[in-house]
């Protein structure tokens, strides 16, 4: 159990503050604080259904909107740090933390004396003229207590609240076996063998000494399971046999063992298929489709299938060369552990393009400082780096956001280098989401971006990869969405819109990346200071579609998966390596290997927010292609376009619905002709 720290004086997170307080926050002070956060928020509650005035807008929509704005602002500390820097001890408390946090959502959601409130405004909205914004309000407070059972029985609501329960504790086991199943392993080679690690770049190299020094060993290199050092060993080395090694220890994380997540997978699904059911949906796809802009299930599969009739062609295409570049090359039977490395072989030949000649361009402070510059010209926002904020790791970098008018916009973290306490991959998030108070004065927003990117050695600084580069332009993108948000609302803020249109804002950030006035902003050699050459941004221009038929099966193949288990009717019990084979077979390339899945790692549908909405990638993608168009036809740093992105899409959150947001940026309804042209298939 978690010794319980009561005393205000000494509990920081009991106390109001501006900026999280890192430097006094003890772990052991985190479920304390939900304890009494939780019972003041109920309080904020009460006071709205005790309120003796008739419910209107204000006493009880708006109340709502504000009462847990200090328990919204704890969840995101401590749930941020739990995916950045975990430890056993906040393990230990997020599954005490967690079931407390979900018997005060089900006890808020099935409220009947504050839910009586709720109906009673909603039923009268149409009395009233409300702005669009208190409209999109009003109606998702309603939305959301429906759709968390406010209508069941109390009998109904019981069992609801135990689903909820099980889906919450569930999730977390998920996350909690991935990451220490990822930790779990390492491959270790001693300085005999450097051999074995022939055609690996040196800063990588260099890496993987610093990871051996730390795993403790006297000499030698370590390749983990971390994205970074996985990507470049499977990219570089020759030695197939350590290629394939290292496939199956990735791709079986969580598969077996002691940090098995199929079961897990299993409950998961079932019970989420429950609660679809229990509010009188036939799948749980039904449950959360009907709040994206896909609206159902046959939009969604329908989208996919035009895809997959798109690309598998050009897929097709590309994996009969690659097999023959492989049989020509070394005689053998391309598999998936050759994949990425044959990949880049065939690249280096086809464009003389070599990742290790362009990583030098990027130096990670310089791509950062080229991204402020970005947003500078489109948006007109500068960075001021801060050394006196408080952080929670000594990794993280902290920044004044300034708006044109040199008004604080929001505070920005960034935490860029691995470690074992960290989740893989990139994501963005908040410490607290953009709001206004009472006198509607801005609340600033503390936005954190996490990635997982090779560090410095002593030889050379932290270096990215093309493809980091636009995942550092992808996150910004989320981002600006958080920064830039200007909403009345915290339900409404940043990027709390539908789980479909969120990702437009990142992927368009993207396009930047390959753009030569962009590039050349930034991109110094960082030995020689050489600004990067045309020759080398036509390169990197005319690999835009390298294998985009391959990566774009490969994207169809997580959301057909994603829809398969969402799909389900009934409750499976079957061997869900069989249920993810048959839901995927449309979509692979290369062949399966036994004793590997995806389902286990597939942290954004069983551990995020994306179930039933993986798709939504492709989607927002299709959005951002069809709406760079508006760039590509003035200037790509045209401040009139960027101001319009700004004021219809980037500033509203959620304020209204997505199309009629992007429907007032474009000025028509997205086409998906924009990313066919780009992909080369029109």
């Amino acid at each position: 159990m978690q010794e319980k720290n009561n005393n205000i004086s000494d509990n920081i997170l009991l106390q109001q503050w501006s900026l999280p307080p890192f430097e006094k926050i003890k772990d052991e002070y985190y479920f304390p604080a939900f304890e009494q956060i939780i019972a003041k928020t109920k309080a904020n509650i009460q006071a709205i259904i005790d309120n003796p005035n008739p419910p209107d807008f204000s006493n009880t929509i708006v109340a709502i909107d504000r009462a847990d704005w200090q328990l919204e602002d704890l969840e995101n500390l401590f749930f941020n740090i739990l995916e950045a820097n975990s430890n056993e001890t906040l393990q230990n408390a997020a599954e005490q933390i967690v079931p407390i946090l979900v018997d005060y959502e089900n006890w808020l959601a099935h409220n009947d004396k504050l839910f009586k409130k709720i109906k009673a405004v909603y039923d009268e909205r149409h009395q009233y003229a409300y702005a669009e914004d208190e409209q999109t309000l009003l109606t998702k407070i309603y939305d959301d207590f429906v759709r968390n059972g406010a209508l069941l029985s109390p009998k109904e609501k019981k069992t609801f609240s135990s689903i909820n329960q099980q889906l919450s504790t569930l999730s977390l086991q998920y996350k909690n076996n991935l990451l220490k199943a990822t930790a779990n392993y390492h491959l270790y080679f001693s300085a005999t063998e450097k051999k074995s690690l022939d055609g690996i770049p040196s800063t990588n190299l260099q890496t993987a000494a610093e990871k051996a020094k730390e795993k403790g060993y006297t000499d030698g290199w370590v390749f983990d399971l971390s994205m970074p050092s996985y990507n470049a060993f499977m990219k570089y080395a020759s030695n197939r046999q350590k290629r394939e090694e290292l496939y199956l220890a990735y791709n079986s994380r969580a598969l077996n063992g002691q940090y098995s997540n199929q079961q897990t997978v299993v409950k998961i699904v079932n019970a989420r298929l429950q609660l679809a059911r229990l509010l009188g949906y036939n799948t749980y796809a039904d449950y959360i489709l009907c709040k994206r802009m896909a609206k159902d299930r046959k939009t969604v599969n329908d989208f996919l299938q035009q895809l997959l009739s798109a690309f598998a062609p050009l897929a097709q295409q590309e994996l009969q060369e690659m097999q023959q570049y492989a049989k020509d090359k070394d005689h053998i039977d391309l598999q998936p552990w050759d994949w990425a490395y044959y990949a880049n072989c065939r690249q280096k030949e086809i464009y003389n393009y070599d990742e290790q000649v362009v990583k030098p361009f990027f130096a990670l402070e310089k791509v950062q400082k080229g991204i402020f510059i970005l947003a500078n010209r489109l948006y007109g926002l500068s960075f001021k780096e801060k050394k006196d904020i408080s952080v929670y790791h000594k990794d993280v970098k902290t920044f004044e956001v300034l708006d044109h008018d040199n008004s604080l916009l929001a505070i920005l973290y960034m935490d860029f280098f691995p470690r074992e306490s960290k989740q893989n991959g990139a994501w963005m998030t908040e410490f607290r989401p953009q709001r206004k108070d009472n006198q509607n004065r801005r609340i600033i927003p503390l936005i954190s971006l996490v990635f997982n990117f090779s560090p410095a050695t002593e030889q050379t600084p932290a270096l990215l990869t093309f493809n980091e580069v636009c995942t550092f332009l992808h996150e910004f993108g989320h981002a600006l969405h958080g920064m830039l948000s200007d909403v009345r609302f915290s339900t409404l803020s940043g990027t709390s819109v539908e789980r479909d249109f969120v990702e437009m804002p990142s992927q368009i950030m993207e396009n930047w990346a390959e753009e030569k006035d962009f590039l050349k902003l930034f991109a110094y050699h960082y030995q020689t200071g050489a600004l990067i050459d045309n020759e080398i941004i036509q390169k990197i221009k005319s690999l835009n579609n390298y294998l985009i038929g391959y990566a774009t099966l490969r994207q169809l193949n997580f959301g057909c998966l994603d829809m398969a288990f969402h799909s389900i009717e009934h409750e499976i019990s079957t061997d869900i390596i069989d249920f993810e084979r048959q839901a995927t077979q449309a979509t692979q390339l290369l062949p399966f290997v036994n004793g590997t899945a995806i389902c286990t790692s597939f942290s954004h549908i069983f551990g995020g927010g994306y179930a039933a909405g993986y798709y939504g990638y492709k989607w927002a993608e299709v959005l951002e292609a069809d709406a760079f168009e508006e760039f590509t036809k003035t200037n790509i740093f045209s401040t009139t376009t960027a101001t319009r992105l700004r004021n219809t899409i980037l500033s509203q959150g959620g304020n209204v619905e997505a199309m009629t947001r992007y429907i007032r940026f474009k000025g028509k309804k997205p086409e998906i002709s924009a990313l066919l042209k780009r992909s080369g298939i029109l």
